[in-house]
């Protein structure tokens, strides 16, 4: 079974569940942010690529299904699915704080980036909108992201590692 097999039924339940459930639901002053976790636990899971190809087809599923302006979360969450893929296959590998780290850092940059994206297409940014629940939300996601990390693991598999180098060669 092909990856992207794999992980297009993670993917689809993870925007349907942000979109239709959620909504722009807050808990604890925190937004919760189910795709955005799938995303960065494929990318984790699988590298760079799957994880931002994941990243782009989620954020386009949710761009559709919400009439919000067309790219913008697919935008985010292509750079969510690169960057947590390159943390999971470099200085990540096989380290256990690696996921919750890799959710609170992208929740903060992903915030910045996203207010400074509606920002340039003319859309009105208010900072309280988007800096309050900044914190709280990165929390919470550092929290949630093992057990989706979990469930998504069970699902995908997880690539092999590759072995460091342990000697450079010069020819």
């Amino acid at each position: 079974m092909t990856v992207a097999l794999r992980v297009a039924p993670l993917i689809l339940v993870g925007a349907l569940l942000q979109v239709a459930a959620l909504g722009d639901d807050r808990v604890v002053g925190a937004e919760l942010n189910v795709l955005f976790l799938v995303v960065i636990a494929v990318g984790l899971l699988r590298g760079s690529i799957v994880g931002a190809c994941a990243g782009f087809v989620g954020g386009l599923l949710v761009d559709v299904m919400t009439l919000d302006t067309m790219g913008v979360t697919a935008l985010l969450l292509t750079l969510v699915g690169f960057w947590a893929g390159r943390y999971g296959e470099t200085t990540g590998r096989g380290r256990r704080y690696a996921p919750p780290l890799a959710a609170f850092a992208l929740t903060l940059i992903v915030g910045v980036a996203g207010a400074v994206l509606h920002f340039l297409l003319g859309d009105a940014v208010p900072a309280g909108d988007v800096f309050g629940p900044l914190l709280p939300t990165a929390l919470l996601a550092a929290l949630l992201v093992m057990p989706v990390r979990r469930v998504c693991r069970a699902v995908v598999g997880e690539t092999a590692h590759l072995e460091r180098a342990r000697d450079v060669e010069l020819v």
